[in-house]
């Protein structure tokens, strides 16, 4: 049977924190504030898939009252759901993300995002999508006060 989830996700910038997106440490003068990296593409995508299965959210597999995580790798977040959908007899099939962000630029990145993200759920990084928009200088994300993302998944349940 096949089935797909969607995710979204939404951190503030803050100083004194790395900017990680997709794994990735990109440079920039404030990165995502969290209980683990703060990786908002990565737990978009977390949490598409456990949508796709029917699980409950990254925040209830990886709750920030849980201090045996914190700083915890998003990528190791996405390794550890991809071990949930396995235990369901589920396949990643795809997963397709956009990044919502004024600044910095992502273009340059993606390359090395996807491969992260294939790796970190042991499939082709032909089936990883990322993109990257503006939200044109509206709200928050347009003020430069956060970045969001949103994702879909595409599973095939046994």
């Amino acid at each position: 049977m096949n089935r797909s989830g969607i995710g979204y996700d939404i951190h503030r910038l803050v100083e004194g924190r790395k900017l990680i997106l997709g794994g990735v440490e990109i440079p920039h003068s404030k990165g995502l504030d969290g209980h683990s990296d703060a990786d908002v593409l990565s737990h978009s995508i977390a949490d598409a898939l456990l949508g796709a299965v029917g699980e409950r959210d990254i925040g209830h597999h990886f709750p920030n009252s849980d201090q045996s995580i914190r700083g915890i790798s998003s990528l190791e977040i996405l390794k550890r759901v991809a071990e949930i959908l396995a235990g369901q007899n589920a396949a990643i099939v795809n997963v397709d993300s956009t990044l919502i962000a004024e600044a910095p630029k992502i273009g340059p990145y993606l390359p090395k995002i996807r491969a992260n993200i294939a790796a970190a759920l042991n499939i082709p990084i032909e089936r990883i999508g990322v993109k990257a928009t503006t939200n044109e200088m509206l709200g928050a994300i347009g003020r430069g006060e956060g970045i969001a993302a949103m994702a879909v998944a595409g599973v095939d349940v046994k």
